[in-house]
């Protein structure tokens, strides 16, 4: 199962069963602090009437903070509904209080926590305090004991303005989401842009010509065709020079990089759930012939990594080496999976053997890697010397 099915992302609502039951249960387990005046209903201290009055005012207080708390840390509910829902909270956890006894005052330790889960820092920074505040003059009046006070008074501001970094964190969190698809959608409509740009600037001239020329040719067809056969011929060599760079910049536009292979193996390990070490940069010396070909081999390992190895770690290093016969770049993919499945390299090793061979390349492979007996470790090498390597 996809961890995206069974985690609930901060600031974002469950979309199915399972997401709103772990949700649910990781804000339902402060309700464990309601022990207390359960255990005071349930001892039987009070007559049949106030029992049953108290036991519907505690599950009215708890459906109504976890709604409230549930709801608002998914999506923003109505500021006056949440004004009004904190505003009875804390007029049921008086009246219970007044009239249950001390076993009741930990509901303003929740009233605190609503109000730093639902509002503002500017006003929860001074109604978590008057909160606590109302809880400590309650139980000062009434014949509580003071340790109990004393000791509800930490939870109740330590639990109010816990919940205020909380929401700061979800509203970072989404301000962070929104900002990241501006960014893609912004870096997408500038790659548009470059190409459009790039097709202008290649194709613009020739078509001008070629519509140019065809007006000529079909204004001297009737008496001079010789001249107007010339004017076709010209026609045709716009024609196959724009083909032939139409194609070069198609190459180009669909040319792997190592910096772009490096950010999608990041993107592909972890979006299978496996830990990756993988480099931030490329060197910035490789010749393109070579580039190409290690970011094809970088592409088809790290496929072969998420897809059969089963592997819970992935290392990728870029490493450049120097030997006798000259500078080397070396990339190594290892993986501590299950390791080869045969004796005999698969149709990805073969492809990747075939382009290494164009620049003179090596390929090795071994099973196990540096940090345990098994798994497998893929290691290329291509010449970083101008003169070595083939260029065709």
């Amino acid at each position: 199962m996809n961890d995206d099915e069974t985690s609930v992302g901060i600031g974002r609502p469950p979309t199915n069963r399972k997401q709103f039951s772990i949700k649910l249960l990781w804000i339902g387990i402060w309700l464990a602090f309601m022990g207390a005046p359960v255990k005071d209903l349930a001892d039987g201290n009070h007559t049949p009437w106030a029992t049953a009055l108290g036991t519907l005012g505690l599950l009215t207080f708890v459906g109504s903070y976890l709604l409230l708390v549930f709801r608002h840390t998914s999506k923003p509910l109505d500021r006056r509904l949440v004004h009004s829902t904190i505003a009875f909270l804390g007029a049921l956890a008086l009246l219970l209080t007044l009239t249950l006894g001390t076993a009741w005052l930990v509901l303003f330790v929740y009233v605190s926590v609503s109000v730093g889960a639902t509002l503002p820092l500017r006003t929860a920074r001074w109604l978590i305090p008057a909160v606590t505040a109302v809880l400590v003059a309650v139980g000062l009046t009434g014949d509580h004991p003071r340790e109990i006070i004393t000791a509800l008074i930490f939870p109740a501001l330590l639990g109010g303005f816990s919940m205020t970094g909380v929401r700061q964190l979800i509203r970072t969190t989404i301000e962070l989401r929104e900002a990241r698809a501006t960014v893609a959608q912004l870096a997408a409509n500038e790659e548009r842009l470059r190409l459009a740009r790039d097709l202008h600037d290649l194709l613009g001239h020739s078509l001008s010509l070629i519509t140019l020329k065809s007006e000529l040719a079909g204004r001297m067809l009737p008496d001079h065709p010789e001249q107007a056969a010339a004017q076709v011929a010209d026609i045709e060599q716009v024609s196959r020079q724009a083909l032939i760079d139409v194609r070069g910049a198609v190459t180009g536009y669909r040319r792997p990089t190592l910096p772009g292979e490096l950010a999608g193996a990041r993107t592909a390990l972890a979006a299978a759930g496996i830990t990756a070490d993988v480099p931030a940069e490329a060197p910035d010396d490789v010749p393109e012939k070579q580039e190409e070909v290690l970011a094809w081999a970088l592409r088809e390992a790290v496929t072969n990594v998420v897809r059969h190895s089963g592997a819970r770690h992935c290392t990728v290093t870029l490493a450049p080496r120097q030997t006798l016969d000259g500078r080397l770049l070396e990339l190594t993919v290892s993986d501590n999976g299950v390791g080869p499945s045969g004796t005999k390299p698969g149709n990805g090793l073969t492809g990747i053997g075939e382009r290494l061979a164009t620049v003179d390349g090596t390929l090795r492979t071994s099973a196990g890697n540096s940090g345990s007996g098994k798994g497998f470790t893929l290691t290329l090498s291509v010449p970083l010397d101008s003169g070595l390597g083939s260029t065709e």
